[in-house]
């Protein structure tokens, strides 16, 4: 398994920076006091490949490797993380479900706008009472002749407010896994409401938002895929999600290694650098160790998507390792910093706050381990 990069990937990764370092990193800051990022951003990210980098050639994309995209996931998770959710959420979760599962119509009407960001998608799975356990959700879709009727409510969700359609899964059939089904709804459809939430820790510039669905009625041909596997679906979209979580957990390390670096290397105290200090260097090497341990950890997961081989349990592995390293540098950069890390002068601060969601959604660092577990024993701990 070959573990650098191409020529052709060096390439894109040189002109994802250079795009972010112009257009995103001057407005950051305010995007995040805004709480909202600048939507001219999204298609110019596309016209870039963000959003399109695996999708067939057919539907609009680059049709290229995971690899590439995870390389471009981590750009933006060096620069804003907000600007990552908003891709691996439309162009990840909605795109690839409906790569793998929806029909020729379905792919053909949303994918070629997903993947030039002109259209965004939205992922309706987490509910108000159902989180870590979605096999429990209670949203419901009855069938009235030729359509879908569906009731219920989302939260925490990615991308709502701004998504032109949202992929929603719903209760078809009884109580567990098997009873969920998975449903395109346009966000313009009469019944369904959006309200976004205000007030986060991190993540500031990314559109989250609570769904409501009262009497929303979708066509027949709305369902992805097959009655009744919705959760099968869910769960298939998620393992990549996780890999995608994790590069962009590795570009928060390696801002804050940057950052870190930059800042040790210019601030004197007794007459000297910063990074002249033992106690100093100590923590940037932390950083700098676990910059490669995640990536490394991350492009195995994507090789073995890439290659066709079972990459669950991997991406767990690289899910929960970057997740918390995220954590972890952001601390350790604040530190470097010191009083000036608090500020959001620099980004440090940002680094911190966008990192700790990180570890709870797509699978929190608990669910991870139990995955992890039970893939090494074959026993299921719940």
């Amino acid at each position: 398994m070959n573990l650098t990069l191409t020529e052709d990937q060096r390439e894109f990764q040189k002109l994802a920076r250079s795009f972010l370092d112009a257009t995103a990193v001057p407005h950051r800051t305010q995007w995040d006091r805004d709480e909202e990022v600048d939507p001219a951003i999204i298609p110019q990210m596309g016209e870039i490949g963000f959003f399109g980098i695996t999708i067939p050639e057919e539907y609009g994309g680059l049709g290229g490797d995971f690899i590439t995209y995870c390389v471009g996931l981590e750009e933006l998770g060096r620069v804003d993380s907000s600007l990552r959710g908003i891709v691996s959420v439309s162009a990840g979760l909605v795109g690839k479900t409906l790569l793998a599962h929806g029909t020729e119509q379905q792919k053909q009407r949303w994918l070629p706008g997903i993947a030039s960001g002109t259209q965004v998608g939205c992922f309706g799975l987490t509910e108000p009472d159902n989180g870590s356990d979605p096999a429990g959700l209670k949203t419901r879709a009855r069938r009235e002749g030729a359509e879908w009727v569906i009731n219920g409510s989302k939260i925490f969700i990615t991308n709502a407010t701004i998504a032109d359609v949202a992929l929603v899964f719903a209760r078809t059939g009884g109580a567990g896994a098997r009873g969920l089904s998975a449903f395109l709804v346009p966000t313009d459809t009469p019944g369904f409401e959006r309200s976004l939430i205000h007030g986060k820790l991190g993540l500031r510039g990314q559109a989250t938002a609570e769904m409501s669905f009262s009497e929303v009625r979708v066509p027949a041909d709305a369902l992805v895929g097959e009655e009744g596997k919705g959760f099968k679906y869910a769960m298939q979209t998620l393992d990549k999600g996780r890999v995608s979580v994790a590069a962009g957990c590795v570009g928060i390390v390696q801002g804050c290694l940057e950052a870190s670096v930059a800042y040790a290397k210019e601030r004197q105290q007794f007459g000297k650098p910063i990074a002249s200090y033992q106690l100093v260097q100590d923590m940037i090497a932390e950083i700098s160790v676990d910059a490669d341990a995640a990536r490394l950890l991350t492009w195995r997961a994507a090789a073995l998507v890439d290659c066709g081989e079972p990459f669950g349990t991997a991406a767990s592995k690289a899910k929960l390792f970057a997740s918390e390293a995220a954590v972890k540098a952001a601390n350790l950069a604040i530190q470097v910093f010191g009083g000036y890390g608090y500020i959001d002068e620099y980004p440090v601060q940002k680094y911190m706050r966008d990192a700790r969601v990180m570890t709870l959604y797509e699978g929190t660092s608990q669910i991870q381990k139990l995955l992890i577990g039970r893939a090494e024993t074959g026993i299921s701990a719940f």
